[in-house]
């Protein structure tokens, strides 16, 4: 079912960010059944265009879960180097307070996006910022190639899971089986190791995908199969959530 054209909107920052209003997308249902909403952001070096970040929202939204994407400040800026995490962490806050006050009033949210955008919405997870269940698409484990046996981030250095233990939602992992930031077997023990029983997880693997679940040509599969692949991964999770 398709969902409702885009609407483009803008919501304030709080400062110090490089602008004082970023852009973001909010994608409707066809009809609206009052259902949870997806809150997601861009990873590093992108923006709220990315085609993969748009396809699952539009995707989405057609599942009948409305959608609101954002701009991190630095991204409005049109800026590459991403902001500390403190910063994007901020505007990540602004973006949820944007949602809940003039978008989704008293519905769940589900937070999440690409890559880095997925990480620090795990952030404020962890921080008491209320949030249904998070969707990671293409969770950046670890820093690219470092994630196999014996490199550095197969010790404890540079694995982003130091925060996973105090995790208590639901967890979605979407990840390609080439991504360089995700080593699926790391992936695997980190999951048993920090996940508690409060954050079931499920894990769904985009076969030849690469960190951005581009696949190579002998695949066979056109970009656009996989993107669908992605949305019917994320919006069957949220299917299956007990929500209110």
């Amino acid at each position: 079912m398709p969902a409702n054209p885009a609407e483009r909107l803008r919501f304030a920052l709080t400062p110090p960010q490089a602008v004082s209003h970023a852009s973001a997308v909010v994608y409707r249902p066809p009809s609206d059944g009052g259902r949870a909403a997806f809150v997601l952001a861009h990873g590093a070096g992108a923006d709220l265009t990315n085609q993969l970040l748009r396809s699952v929202a539009r995707g989405v939204a057609g599942r009948g879960y409305p959608v609101l994407t954002f701009n991190f400040g630095y991204a409005e800026a049109g800026r590459k180097r991403p902001d500390p995490a403190a910063r994007l962490e901020v505007a990540f806050r602004d973006a949820l307070r944007f949602a809940r006050t003039a978008l989704f009033a008293d519905r769940p949210l589900l937070l999440g996006g690409r890559s880095m955008g997925g990480r620090i919405a795990s952030h404020l997870a962890v921080q008491g910022e209320p949030c249904a269940g998070l969707a990671f698409l293409g969770y950046p484990l670890h820093p690219p190639g470092e994630g196999r046996p014996g490199s550095a981030a197969a010790g404890r250095q540079k694995v982003r899971t130091a925060h996973w233990p105090q995790l208590r939602v639901p967890l979605l992992f979407v990840q390609g089986d080439r991504d360089r930031l995700c080593d699926l077997d790391l992936l695997a023990r980190e999951r048993a190791a920090n996940l508690q029983q409060a954050s079931p997880s499920r894990l769904h693997v985009v076969r030849n995908g690469d960190h951005g679940f581009s696949v190579p040509a002998a695949d066979g599969r056109p970009a656009a199969e996989v993107r669908a692949e992605v949305v019917r991964a994320v919006a069957d999770w949220a299917d299956g959530l007990q929500l209110p």
